[in-house]
């Protein structure tokens, strides 16, 4: 009975978190969503620009469908579309009308993560790939250290404790997510991975 009450309890206060979270995205700045409309669009660009740039592959005979460089294109497009449209969005709820607000707590946890996810993506594809780290290896790597990194950063109690169990599961994620990343482009995109 007592461990019937205590998971009740649990739910309840998880719910009030998710609650108070939603509330304070609703309450989130306008010039919050300004500055991420900027970065996306200019994130958007670089993406494209680096995409337009790359080798075609036209002295190959290869179908312009499956050149280098589409994908990335074609999401870099989406996410400028997508940084306008919160850009907009921004304008219209007074981004430039208001004074900005100290950021909340949210914000500023929003923040650490989203420099954790830069770093780790940086590490990946600096210091892993392509340095003789065989492509499967460095994903596995990759995919494990960001799982155990934001669990650890849960605000759930229970998933913060490293285990034994935890950590075979984010292994098992990550060996499974990297050989599955593998066979995709090497077989299926016909893509040679460092």
């Amino acid at each position: 009975m007592g461990a019937v009450r205590r998971r009740q309890n649990q739910g309840v206060a998880r719910h009030c978190r998710h609650s108070q979270a939603l509330r304070d995205e609703e309450r989130r700045p306008p010039q919050s969503d300004l500055k991420d409309a900027i970065g996306w669009t200019a994130l958007g660009i670089a993406i494209v620009i680096g995409s337009v740039t790359m080798d075609r592959l036209e002295r190959q005979n290869i179908n312009p469908y499956t050149a280098p460089g589409l994908l990335p294109g074609l999401l870099g497009l989406v996410m400028i579309l997508l940084g306008v449209v919160l850009f907009i969005r921004s304008i219209e709820r007074g981004a430039f009308k208001s004074a900005a607000l100290p950021s909340t707590a949210l914000e500023r946890e929003e923040r650490k993560r989203v420099g954790i996810a830069t770093l780790l993506c940086l590490g990946y594809s600096v210091v892993l790939v392509g340095h003789g780290i065989p492509f499967w290896l460095a994903s596995t790597i990759y995919v494990t250290a960001s799982i155990l990194i934001f669990r650890r950063m849960s605000g759930y109690e229970a998933e913060r404790k490293f285990s034994a169990r935890s950590l075979v599961s984010a292994l098992v994620i990550g060996a499974a997510a990297s050989v599955i990343t593998f066979i995709v482009f090497e077989k299926l995109f016909l893509v040679r991975l460092p």
